[in-house]
C-alpha cells in the first residue's frame, strides 16, 4: 500500500496554517486539480482526491486535533475514539463530502458539488458559472486552407485580482446569512406542505459581504480586454465555431468561467470558391485555345501550375488538379482544384477577322459543330 503524503503538505502549509489560510490554500489548488477543468487526466483526478482527503480532516478543528497528534494512524477503519469516521460522515459518506463541497465548491463550482446536483436539505448556492460568450474571427482564404493562429481581442468580466474573486474588501470576509444560516433558501410552510425559495436576504447565495471590495464593488469581477491565441486548424470553413474552454465570463464568487466561442468567417478570394475541400477557379480560354489546345498557367494555393488544355475542350468543362485543395479538416489529405474553363466569344471583330470566321463557318461540316449539329436534328424531328 501506498504511503500517504502529510496533509500539511498536500496542501503546501505548515502546521500552523489558520483555517482560512488551509480554505484558501484548497481552493486555488482544487480548482487547478479539479476532473471538470482536466478530464481524462488520472493524475489530476488522484491529486484532487488526495486534495479533498487532506481538506476534510484540516479543515475541522477536532480532526486536525487528532491528526496532528496521531498522524495517519487517527483515521482508524471503524472510528470510535481516536479514530475518524470515514463512514456517514467521513470521506466515504454525503455529510462530509456535502459538507465540503458546499462550503468550497458552492463558491467554486454552483454549488452542485461532485455530482452536479444540490440537495433537499439547502445549500448555499454562491459560485454561479460564468456565462458563454460568441465572437467572430475573419480570417483568409489561404488562412483557412493551411491554418493559422490569431489574436483575438475580448472584453470580459474577469476576477477582481484586488479580492481574488470573493468581493469582501481584503483583510474583511463574507459572513454566513444570519437569516438563511448560509444554506442560500429558506422554507415557508403552506398548508401540509413546506415550500424551499432563495433568502430574501442574501438573494440565495447564503453569504452577507459587510465590507465590499472597492474595486468591484462586491460583484468579485472587473471588465477587462483579454488578449487571446486562437488556433485555427487547416480546413475549416466559414460558419464553424472554436470552443476556448474556460475563457468565457468569469464565474461569480469563485464560479466556474463560461467558454468563449470563436465563429470562422472566411474573406472572398479573388481567384477561388471552395465546394468543402475541394477548391474552384474559373479560367478564361480564347475560342482558338478551346479548338486547338494548349498549355496555360493557372493559380493554385501553392502557386502558379501549368495545366494542359485538351484540344476541342467545351466552355465549363471541368479540368481536375489532384491534391490542390482545402486541407480535409479532422482527416489526412487534401481536397482537389477544380478548373471550370469558360470559353470567351470573341467581340469587337475586325473586317479581316469578320471575313475569316465566315470562310471557316462555309467550309465546317456536321463534324466541326456535333452538338449544334444534333441539336437542331432533334428540333426538325420534333417538329415533323
Amino acid at each position: 500500500m501506498a504511503t500517504k503524503r502529510d496533509y500539511y503538505e498536500v496542501l503546501g502549509l505548515g502546521r500552523d496554517s489558520s483555517t482560512e489560510d488551509i480554505k484558501k490554500a484548497y481552493r486555488r489548488l482544487a480548482v487547478q486539480h479539479h476532473p471538470d477543468k482536466n478530464p481524462g487526466d488520472k493524475a489530476a483526478e488522484e491529486k484532487f482526491k488526495e486534495l479533498s482527503e487532506a481538506y476534510e480532516i484540516l479543515s475541522d478543528s477536532k480532526k486536525r486535533q487528532m491528526y496532528d497528534q496521531f498522524g495517519h494512524a487517527a483515521a482508524g477503519a471503524g472510528g470510535g475514539p481516536g479514530g475518524f469516521d470515514f463512514g456517514a460522515g467521513g470521506f466515504g459518506g454525503a455529510g462530509s463530502v456535502n459538507d465540503i463541497f458546499g462550503d468550497i465548491f458552492g463558491d467554486l463550482f454552483g454549488g452542485a458539488g461532485m455530482g452536479g446536483t444540490q440537495r433537499g436539505r439547502g445549500r448555499r448556492r454562491t459560485g454561479r458559472p460564468g456565462a458563454d460568450l460568441r465572437t467572430t474571427v475573419d480570417i483568409t482564404f489561404e488562412e483557412a486552407a493551411f491554418g493559422t493562429e490569431k489574436v483575438i481581442s475580448v472584453m470580459k468580466p474577469v476576477l477582481c485580482e484586488t479580492c481574488e474573486g470573493s468581493g469582501a474588501k481584503p483583510g474583511t470576509q463574507a459572513e454566513t446569512c444570519s437569516q438563511c444560516g448560509g444554506r442560500g433558501e429558506v422554507a415557508y410552510q403552506q398548508g401540509f406542505f413546506a415550500i424551499s425559495r432563495p433568502c430574501p436576504r442574501c438573494n440565495g447565495s447564503g453569504q452577507i459581504i459587510p465590507t465590499p471590495c472597492d474595486t468591484c464593488r462586491g460583484s468579485g469581477q472587473v471588465k477587462k480586454r483579454a488578449q487571446i491565441a486562437v488556433k485555427i486548424p487547416a480546413g475549416i470553413d466559414t460558419g464553424q465555431r472554436l470552443k476556448l474552454t474556460g475563457e468565457g465570463e468569469a464565474g461569480e464568487r469563485g464560479g466556474m468561467p463560461g467558454d468563449l466561442y470563436v465563429v470562422i468567417n472566411i474573406l472572398a478570394h479573388d481567384f477561388f470558391t471552395r465546394d468543402e475541400f475541394d477548391v474552384i477557379c474559373d479560367v478564361p480560354l480564347t475560342f482558338t485555345q478551346a479548338a486547338l489546345g494548349d498549355e496555360i498557367e493557372v493559380p493554385t494555393l501553392d502557386g502558379k501550375v501549368k495545366l494542359k488544355i485538351p484540344t476541342g475542350t467545351q466552355s465549363h468543362s471541368i479540368l481536375r488538379l489532384k491534391g490542390k485543395g482545402m486541407a480535409r479538416l479532422g482527416a489526412y489529405g487534401r481536397g482537389d482544384q477544380l478548373v471550370k474553363v469558360v470559353v470567351e466569344v470573341p467581340q469587337k471583330l475586325n473586317t479581316e477577322q469578320k471575313q475569316l470566321l465566315k470562310k471557316f463557318s462555309e467550309i465546317g461540316t456536321d463534324s466541326t459543330h456535333p452538338m449544334h449539329h444534333r441539336f437542331f436534328e432533334k428540333v426538325r424531328t420534333f417538329f415533323e
